[in-house]
């Protein structure tokens, strides 16, 4: 039985990639086995049982003197494991699991792949830290067997920060097949619930969306399901003040982040997706979205239509097909007439949510988009180019139609 050790320094549950990619290699047969920690605001999160996953995770440590002894704790956790249990593949997947893994691209039949969800901001000059683990991703970078990156702007920066790639590949954030509902939503009667989900923060639930909520019926309710991150400690309690400022609090709804099984419960009983970034950011990670955002393809997986922000990428990824409307993020009237526009035209509301369901389940699933990143690790035939520059466009990366 083939193996393989994913590694990152923060609770893997808060990725839905690893959960997809994990779950396809252990039903074809690999031993899993995740060696993390715990997570600020996200530390309850946990995969679903699989006989064949095993999910190990130290305590979480607060910044400080002591979280530099926590991660050195871990890195020595994560060479030992990797040296005596002994895996085809190390799978490493954020910024900080790079010191290890670049010490163990060394190690003679050991392959390693890198997943980097969210593209790191350059280090402040004076952060010895943070500048050591950048030169560890760069090294990684080089060296690894395959990189991997949910956006192929993302991608491209990174070959050209890092230098030449061996091999990579886009793939996006896309539901698996198996979290797909056997059904999708259907025509509901008042209210109508407008869904965000994800990492609650100003960026990307602006107080806007309240000023757009006082403008609509009150019939349009709003359900926040996620959470505070360390840089937005205490946004959730500044947007329930709002609300009541606004005479919405009975109107909003805020839930604890929650399972994947229980994220898509939730999202069956709402009826529109909401997914905005804002129109302007110094943020690559705001900059280069689409492909990397998880909770539009779940609003879609679900039969939601969505509302996205009104710009170029977005508009012909999601709008331009039929699976929503765009809106300025920064404008309360704008996104209010977005919203109103499926509450008024509720059969369209569900025909845009319909066609996006069809999408996820025809092309858009990670079981497709994982696939020649699967057959790599497998060892079978090398589909991916070596050289420096990626393709935008890769079979991991279908063009939108």
């Amino acid at each position: 039985m083939s193996r393989v050790l994913y590694i990152q320094y923060t609770n893997p549950a808060g990725y839905p990639p690893l959960q997809h990619s994990s779950r396809i290699l252990a039903d074809a047969g690999w031993q899993v086995l995740f060696l993390g920690t715990g997570a600020a605001g996200a530390g309850a999160l946990n995969f679903p049982p699989h006989r064949d996953i095993t999910v190990r995770r130290m305590n979480f440590c607060k910044a400080g003197w002591r979280q530099k002894l926590h991660y050195l704790r871990y890195c020595l956790w994560v060479l030992a494991v990797a040296l005596f249990w002994r895996p085809r593949w190390i799978y490493a997947s954020d910024p900080f699991s790079c010191p290890p893994a670049a010490l163990l691209t060394f190690v003679p039949g050991l392959r390693v792949l890198y997943h980097e969800h969210d593209s790191p901001p350059r280090p402040r000059s004076g952060n010895a830290f943070l500048s050591f683990i950048s030169r560890a991703r760069r090294l990684v970078a080089r060296r690894a067997d395959l990189c991997v990156l949910p956006n192929a702007q993302r991608l491209a920066r990174f070959a050209e920060d890092s230098g030449p790639l061996r091999h990579s590949a886009c793939v996006w954030n896309c539901p698996g097949l198996y979290e797909v509902p056997a059904s999708p939503r259907a025509l509901s009667q008042p209210p109508v619930w407008v869904l965000y989900h994800g990492s609650i923060v100003p960026e990307r639930l602006p107080p806007v969306v309240l000023d757009a909520l006082a403008l609509l019926p009150e019939s349009v309710h709003l359900r926040v399901v996620g959470y505070e991150t360390i840089g937005a400690s205490g946004y959730v309690a500044q947007l329930r003040r709002k609300a009541e400022s606004l005479g919405l609090a009975g109107r909003v709804e805020f839930l604890k982040p929650v399972s994947r099984q229980d994220l898509f419960a939730s999202t069956m009983r709402s009826d529109i997706g909401l997914a905005l970034i804002p129109a302007r950011s110094s943020d690559l990670n705001f900059e280069a979205m689409t492909g990397a955002s998880n909770k539009v393809f779940d609003y879609l997986a679900c039969g939601l239509p969505v509302i996205v922000s009104d710009l170029p990428e977005w508009r012909e990824m999601f709008v331009v097909p039929g699976y929503g409307l765009a809106c300025d993020p920064g404008d309360p009237e704008s996104l209010a007439a977005a919203i109103r526009w499926f509450v008024e035209n509720p059969a369209q509301m569900r025909s845009r949510g319909n066609a996006g369901r069809r999408r996820i389940l025809e092309e858009w699933n990670y079981d497709n988009l994982f696939q020649p990143v699967a057959r790599r690790m497998n060892g079978q035939p090398d589909l991916f180019p070596s050289t420096a520059r990626p393709p935008v466009e890769t079979a991991a990366h279908p063009t939108p139609k």
